[in-house]
C-alpha cells in the first residue's frame, strides 16, 4: 500500500500503520469509549497477544483505502453524531498523515456503555 519509488529507494506504507493513525484518531473522538473486537476469535486473539488496534481494520485494493472500526460509544451521546465524527476525524488524521484518498470509513457501533457518574 503507498507505494513510492525515489531516487534514494522505496516507500511502503504498511496497513497497520494506517490501522494505528486510525486507532488513535478513533480514541481522540468525543463520546468513543474504546474499540471493540470484530468479531469473538479477534477478541479471544487481542486478549492473548494484546494487540491494540483489535476495533480496527484496514483492506487497500488498487487506489483505495477503505476503513472498518468497531466502537462502543457512551450512553447518552448522540450515536449517529458520534459515529459520523469518528468517520470524518479518522477519514481526515489518515490522509493529512498520508497524502493519499481514504475510499470509505465505516463505523459499526458494536455497544453502548454507561459511565461511572462518580
Amino acid at each position: 500500500m503507498g507505494d513510492d519509488k525515489t531516487t534514494l529507494g522505496g516507500i511502503h506504507i504498511s496497513p497497520n500503520a494506517v490501522a494505528t493513525i486510525a486507532y488513535r484518531a478513533t480514541l481522540e473522538s468525543y463520546g468513543v469509549v474504546g474499540l471493540a473486537p470484530k468479531n469473538l476469535a479477534d477478541g479471544i486473539v487481542a486478549r492473548i497477544t494484546h494487540e491494540p488496534l483489535r476495533g480496527v481494520s484496514v483492506r487497500y485494493s488498487g487506489e483505495d483505502i477503505d476503513i472498518d472500526i468497531h466502537v462502543i460509544i457512551e450512553y447518552g451521546t448522540r450515536v449517529t453524531s458520534v459515529a459520523q465524527s469518528v468517520a470524518n476525524t479518522v477519514r481526515f488524521q489518515v490522509e493529512k498523515a498520508l497524502g493519499l484518498p481514504v475510499h470509505s470509513v465505516n463505523v459499526h457501533v458494536a455497544g453502548l456503555r454507561v459511565s461511572d457518574s462518580e
